[in-house]
């Protein structure tokens, strides 16, 4: 049963305001702990109150006040308001930006606590609020008109004036002191001014390279504002810097004559007349203690990895499932490929005779077509990149598909032709019924300032190259970009898709036209929608093959698959010159491993006769990669990702992120030994709001909706949960209640208090725009460091900026196993990458990072390394973190310890360790990695639960590409040519933490 929002505020110790009113806070109320003093914080903002006696700060995503000289602080709202920027007015109101409901709204709240009231609602985002002089208007940006504009609220009738619009990405607007202009940042690279009658200015443009935030205006009128360089932030008044050599925020200053408010190095500061004061303050906050859970390993049973199910138009089903192709056809499974390589998205011919499919077998992703009667395959369209997601025409003669770079292509006997620009993670195509059409699902976000936006149709003209979106329904999403739709029906009359985990069906056109309302189909989860017919679907539901017909009546299809994991290895004894247990501060030197059962037996001093030489290496536990998506772009990788990871010494990952189907496929096939890799933990696709960026987020936007996703969770094993960047803190707080399982999430608190497990990368991905845990210099400060350290929530860090060590060392790149492994297309960026030194990387940002890691490992806290492969390099990029660590403080022993006995710890598994009763997950190396990091990606064989791979096999597979003749490029439609900017691919810009 879910506790009552009093009884889980009081049972943590809180005493904060209630749904309607906030009221005044007694920190440690009723509770034993007496919670986190807080001292410092990390890009907070700070207001002013007209009368000089009070100030406002946005602290751990809660609105403070507290005495202009300082103290005590005095908390005005509550967790689940999630308040930010604060904005004193007349009678010591309080405006600030609240992302309760779930989109950004402008709430005002009393100096006392009292008087709570929300100012704006609806579907679009209204942020960053500043009381006018007078207190009359409140000046905000919003996108309500397709881009960041600067809006006017007046207060007393809730009218709203729009001043600029789009192109502009506005941010940040404050008042001149006579209320009739409005400063504000647009696109962070000028400051501009608008008048109350819509004329505007440009005061400042940055230079080249650098960024401007919070401008307010000075002393004279002057332009105020944060510049931010690498390595450097400076608060600028007109053309002069005011203030050097500190980590400034970047939020709009407070100016009292020639003396300026502003917050900085964690601390709320005066400067005057060339001297810094600072403002103390001292806030507490209740934590909850992380509990770990223990992981399940994988045993056996039903297949519940059915990938990508297709219906012919005779009944036969195709999927995906244990890394091969089947077909089920009057109630016998059988299997159509061998598994030896990654062979997915099959799709029927029309007449249900042939089957097209993406195989990597030559190397790279190619389209093959299978005859179902004769057994013969046959390359179809060969292409230079992948071949990825093929769909049949409705006459059977070409086949649409998208590439390695998202682009969706169609190939004939004649040859390719492009008809669609790079789309960002786009879904597989459809087909119109006479074949004019082709549609898809694609992303289409609300502004440039913010990338998140609705998943909705994109439909091709093949006639006129005319691109156009459609919304399943109004400010919603389809599911995910994958498998979720939309999909057309045969006969052309209905297209369905998935919103809200369910499926629907709507009446369209010949050219894909809605002609109706959706009309809901299933009441279940529903995922990888297939026509049967034109009257019924066949879809996935929580490992089941399911088929209803278009009035809701539904049934389970028999797969008839089972698994289970193969014996044991036999035993072995290996010899190796020097080992490390995992714990221990040297290696111990010259000793027989023994393996039994796929575990570690003994570890004893050499005795007798060894199964395996190793004795030139040094056995270290094998690796631990903590954050990584398998199947971001696990289509374009195929069967090499498993080689590359092992190759490097990494036996198990854990992704906190991907298409669910996809990502249970891959664990079984892993767990069942038809495919090769490490072990695999992993979740489906984050729990996400009402906004959405990458393709396996899924769009949440109830408490109902929330358990039908907490039981596919339950049904389908996930290993962990992640609540991504959008969804409100009430549902994320109802995620903890409700799951069973560990829980992460980009945010540190209030996620410290709601019982969440973990915290993703340094700084990630913020539905503010900014991070409460790392500033835009890199650094964390004491409350940052101290939430994690006394709430025991890991941290991940995915250090991006690792490239910055490519000017020093990049014979990662040049290794033999990245160049045979990557995809040739990845190798190609890495190397270019590498050889430019990581320009695009910033060595400052990287030691600051390190060493924010480095205060909460030292502090205790659990720090686990991860990379977020593939935005950074699978297996590699390991190292590279492991370097960048070393290079920044850690010692050898310790950075390994966040590569193994840490996330070890986090999965509950006995990993990471070298020792009696562990799995014998062995990473066999050349030299001493606890002497130089470097040593350990020196590997030169590894084992996984007892049994061993050569690097050499690893790389058979792909050391001789079949070389092939692609089939000629056509005129690309004017479709093509039409490039939205918000369809960049992923690895155009590699962005603090991603996901």
């Amino acid at each position: 049963m879910e506790l009552s929002r009093r009884e889980l505020l009081t049972r943590t110790g809180q005493a904060a305001a209630v749904a309607t009113a906030a009221s005044t806070l007694t920190i440690g109320t009723a509770q034993a702990d007496p919670g986190v003093k807080l001292t410092q914080g990390t890009n907070i903002s700070v207001s002013r109150s007209a009368d000089g006696k009070w100030l406002a700060i946005d602290l751990v995503t809660a609105i403070w006040v507290l005495p202009a000289a300082g103290g005590t602080a005095r908390k005005l709202t509550d967790e689940l308001q999630d308040a930010t920027l604060p904005s004193f007015g007349p009678g010591n109101q309080i405006a600030f930006q609240s992302y309760r409901d779930g989109n950004y709204h402008l709430h005002v709240i009393g100096l006392d606590g009292k008087g709570l009231r929300q100012l704006t609602r609806g579907r679009y985002d209204h942020r960053e609020p500043a009381f006018s002089p007078d207190g009359k208007k409140i000046a905000f940006v919003g996108d309500r008109a397709g881009s960041y504009g600067v809006h006017v609220l007046d207060v007393a009738s809730g009218a709203i004036t729009q001043l600029t619009g789009a192109p502009d990405e506005a941010a940040a607007p404050q008042w001149s002191r006579d209320g009739r202009r409005i400063i504000f940042i647009s696109g962070n690279t000028t400051v501009d001014v608008v008048s109350l009658d819509g004329k505007r200015e440009r005061l400042v443009t940055a230079p080249t390279g650098m960024q401007l935030f919070g401008a307010a205006f000075g002393p004279g009128d002057q332009p105020s504002y944060t510049l931010m360089r690498p390595g450097q932030a400076e608060l600028m008044l007109g053309t002069s810097a005011v203030v050097t050599g500190q980590d400034v925020f970047g939020f709009a200053p407070v100016w009292d004559g020639d003396r300026v408010l502003y917050t900085a190095d964690g601390k709320i500061r005066w400067y005057a007349n060339g001297s810094v004061t600072d403002i103390p303050f001292e806030a507490t906050v209740p934590v909850r203690k992380v509990e770990r859970h223990r992981t399940r390993n994988l045993r056996g049973g039903p297949v519940k990895g059915i990938a990508g199910p297709v219906v012919s138009s005779d009944g036969k089903i195709a999927f995906r499932a244990l890394n091969a192709l089947y077909l089920l056809s009057n109630g016998r499974t059988t299997k159509l490929t061998d598994g030896r390589y990654f062979d997915s998205d099959p799709d029927f011919s029309p007449d249900g005779t042939k089957l097209v499919y993406a195989s990597d077998r030559t190397g790279a992703a190619q389209l093959w077509v299978r005859d179902l009667k004769t057994g013969e395959d046959k390359l179809f369209a060969p292409a230079p990149g992948a071949q990825t997601t093929p769909r049949f025409s409705p006459d059977g003669t070409k086949v649409a598909y998208v590439d390695h770079d998202g682009q969706v292509w169609i190939a004939d006997a004649a040859g390719r032709r492009q008809i669609t620009s790079t789309l960002f993670q786009p879904g597989r195509p459809t087909w119109s019924a006479d074949g004019t059409v082709v549609a898809l699902a694609a992303v289409k976000p609300f502004s440039r300032r913010f990338r998140e936006g609705t998943s909705q149709i994109l439909s091709v003209d093949l006639a006129s190259g005319e691109l156009k979106y459609t919304e399943p329904m109004p400010f919603r999403s389809i599911a995910t970009r994958g498998d979720d739709g939309p999909v057309w029906s045969p006969d052309g009359k209905h297209i369905a898709f998935v919103v809200e985990s369910v499926a629907w069906v709507v009446p369209v056109d010949a050219k894909g036209n809605f002609l109706g309302e959706p009309r809901q189909v299933t009441r279940e989860v529903t995922d990888s929608l297939a026509w049967h017919g034109n009257d019924a679907l066949v879809y996935l539901n929580n490992g089941r093959l399911r088929k209803s017909t278009l009035d809701g009546k539904a049934s389970t299809i028999r797969v008839n698959l089972d698994w289970r994991k193969p014996g044991a290895p036999e035993r072995k004894v290996v010899r190796v010159g020097a080992y490390w247990d995992g714990e221990a501060q040297d290696l111990r030197q010259n000793v027989d491993i023994v393996v039994e059962n796929g575990c570690v037996k003994e570890v004893r001093p050499h005795h007798g006769r060894a199964d395996v030489d190793a004795s030139g290496l040094t056995a270290i536990p094998g690796l631990i990669d903590a954050h990584n998506h398998w199947h971001l772009r696990g289509r374009q990788w195929g069967a090499r990702q498993g080689n590359v990871w092992l190759a490097y010494g990494i036996t198990t990952v854990r992704s906190p992120g991907d298409p669910v189907y996809q990502m249970v496929e891959t664990r079984e096939a892993l767990a069942a030994g038809t495919l090769t890799g490490p072990r695999f933990y992993a979740t489906g696709e984050a729990i996400d709001g009402s906004r959405v960026y990458y393709n396996f987020m899924r769009p949440t936007l109830s408490k109902a909706q929330l358990d039908l996703e907490l039981r596919r969770a339950h049904e389908l094993g996930y290993d962990m949960i992640k609540t991504y960047v959008r969804l409100p803190v009430e549902l994320q707080r109802a995620a903890v209640q409700r799951s069973k399982v560990p829980l992460s999430s980009h945010y540190l608190y209030p996620a410290a208090n709601l019982g969440m497990d973990g915290m993703e990368h340094v700084g990630a991905t913020n539905r503010l725009g900014y991070s409460h845990t790392v500033t835009r210099q890199g650094k964390a400060y004491q409350d940052v460091v101290s939430l994690f350290t006394s709430s025991g929530m890991s941290m991940t860090p995915t250090l991006f900026h690792n490239r910055a060590l490519f000017a020093e060392d990049k014979s990662l790149a040049t290794d033999e196993r990245t160049r045979v492994l990557f995809p040739p297309w990845e190798y190609e960026r890495y190397l270019a990458d590498a050889n430019s030194g990581g320009a695009a990387s910033s060595a400052h940002i990287l030691r600051n990072w390190v060493e924010f890691a480095l205060a909460v490992h030292r502090g205790g806290g659990l720090v686990i390394c991860g990379t977020d492969a593939p935005l950074d390099a699978p297996a590699t990029a390991t190292h590279m973190n492991l370097r960048a660590m070393v290079k920044y403080g850690f010692t050898p022993r310790e950075a390994l310890v966040t590569a193994t006995r840490n996330p070890a710890r986090w999965l509950g598994l006995p990993l990471g360790a070298i020792k009696p009763g562990a799995p014998a997950d062995i990473s066999f190396v050349e030299g001493n990695p606890l002497a130089d990091i470097k040593a350990a990606a020196n590997v030169r064989q590894v084992m996984v639960g007892g049994r061993v791979h050569e690097i050499a096999d690893l790389l058979k597979p792909y050391q001789q590409a079949q070389s092939m003749s692609t089939t000629d490029t056509l005129e690309p439609l004017p479709s093509a040519q039409h490039k939205p900017w918000w369809h960049e691919p992923e690895w155009a810009e590699h962005v603090c933490c991603d996901h």
